[in-house]
């Protein structure tokens, strides 16, 4: 299995202003994506360190930023800005390279986490999975693709010991 380094820059907006206590620490977030990383068959250099930042933020915020972006005047869930889908100039000069943002509605994962009955921590993941799938190119322009990429996310959350009763629920035949 391949090794990565990773820096995670983490911004922690909604909690800190709300004077509240995140139900996720920066090691764990640190630990997440770096498991996430390196679990994962990338077709990244091993000799350089990749960097994520994550905001966490309120509706307000996070609609302004998909307006602003999407043209989408409403809050999202979560916004991703892919550093590698840019055209930059050789990163073999580079020993540190940014995938990008991942910016996570708190307000928005409260509501979704109450609707699926679940907690706001596993809510928060699932939108990080979400978010680090899209910083490495991950889509989901139809059903197919989006199935795909829940089966991902469950795959992610597993590796980091967290149930996912989103994608369980999803996958219920009958």
């Amino acid at each position: 299995m391949k090794k990565y380094e990773l820096e995670l820059y983490v911004e922690d907006l909604f909690f800190s202003q709300n004077k509240q206590k995140s139900p996720i620490s920066v090691l764990n977030w640190q630990e997440y994506y770096t498991k996430w990383l390196n679990i994962l068959e990338l077709d990244l250099s091993q000799d350089k360190t990749y960097e994520i930042s994550l905001l966490l933020t309120d509706d307000k915020e996070i609609k302004a930023l998909n307006e602003q972006f999407r043209h989408k005047n409403q809050p999202t869930d979560v916004l991703t800005f892919a550093a590698l889908e840019a055209d930059f100039p050789d990163n073999d000069f580079l020993d540190t390279i940014s995938l990008g943002d991942v910016i996570i509605s708190v307000e928005t994962a409260e509501k979704q986490a109450k609707l699926q009955e679940h907690s706001l921590k596993t809510e928060l993941i699932w939108l990080a999975s979400h978010g680090f799938l899209h910083l490495l190119g991950w889509d989901h322009p139809d059903d197919d693709s989006l199935l795909e990429m829940l089966t991902q996310q469950k795959f992610l959350l597993d590796c980091v010991g967290i149930e996912s009763p989103i994608i369980d629920d999803f996958f219920v035949t009958s």
